[in-house]
């Protein structure tokens, strides 16, 4: 009676010498630490590249997704285009030619060097 007492002591001590299993991981740290995107949405040749090609090489036609990505960083490449036009417009419009910008004053304190306001 007190050998299996004994024992059962001695399994539940061993138990609790155990390492604690780690805690589940979810599959977006998984994807990220084997180098992948988080979300299989993410950029990759598996969303970007096709499936398939035909077999005399030529490329297989996109997909409503790729057409709709294609056209959005087209958008998004002539509005930056645009906004830059419209900066260099204005910055040449701002200040007529042959006048020199401003020069630029330092920071800090106004006063000439070498005197403080608390001297008198």
């Amino acid at each position: 009676m007190a050998a299996r007492r004994v024992l059962r002591l001695g399994e539940r001590h061993v138990r609790n010498l155990r390492p604690l299993p780690r805690p589940p991981q979810r599959i977006g740290q998984w994807r990220v630490e084997h180098g992948l995107s988080p979300g299989s949405s993410g950029f990759g040749p598996l969303r970007d590249l096709p499936d398939w090609s035909f077999v005399d090489g030529r490329p297989a036609p996109l997909w409503k997704g790729q057409q709709r990505r294609l056209r959005e960083n087209e958008e998004l490449a002539r509005r930056a285009v645009g906004l830059i036009g419209a900066l260099d417009a204005a910055a040449s419009r701002g200040r007529p030619t042959g006048v020199p910008a401003p020069q630029l004053r330092p920071k800090g304190s106004q006063r000439p060097p070498g005197r403080s306001g608390t001297d008198q």
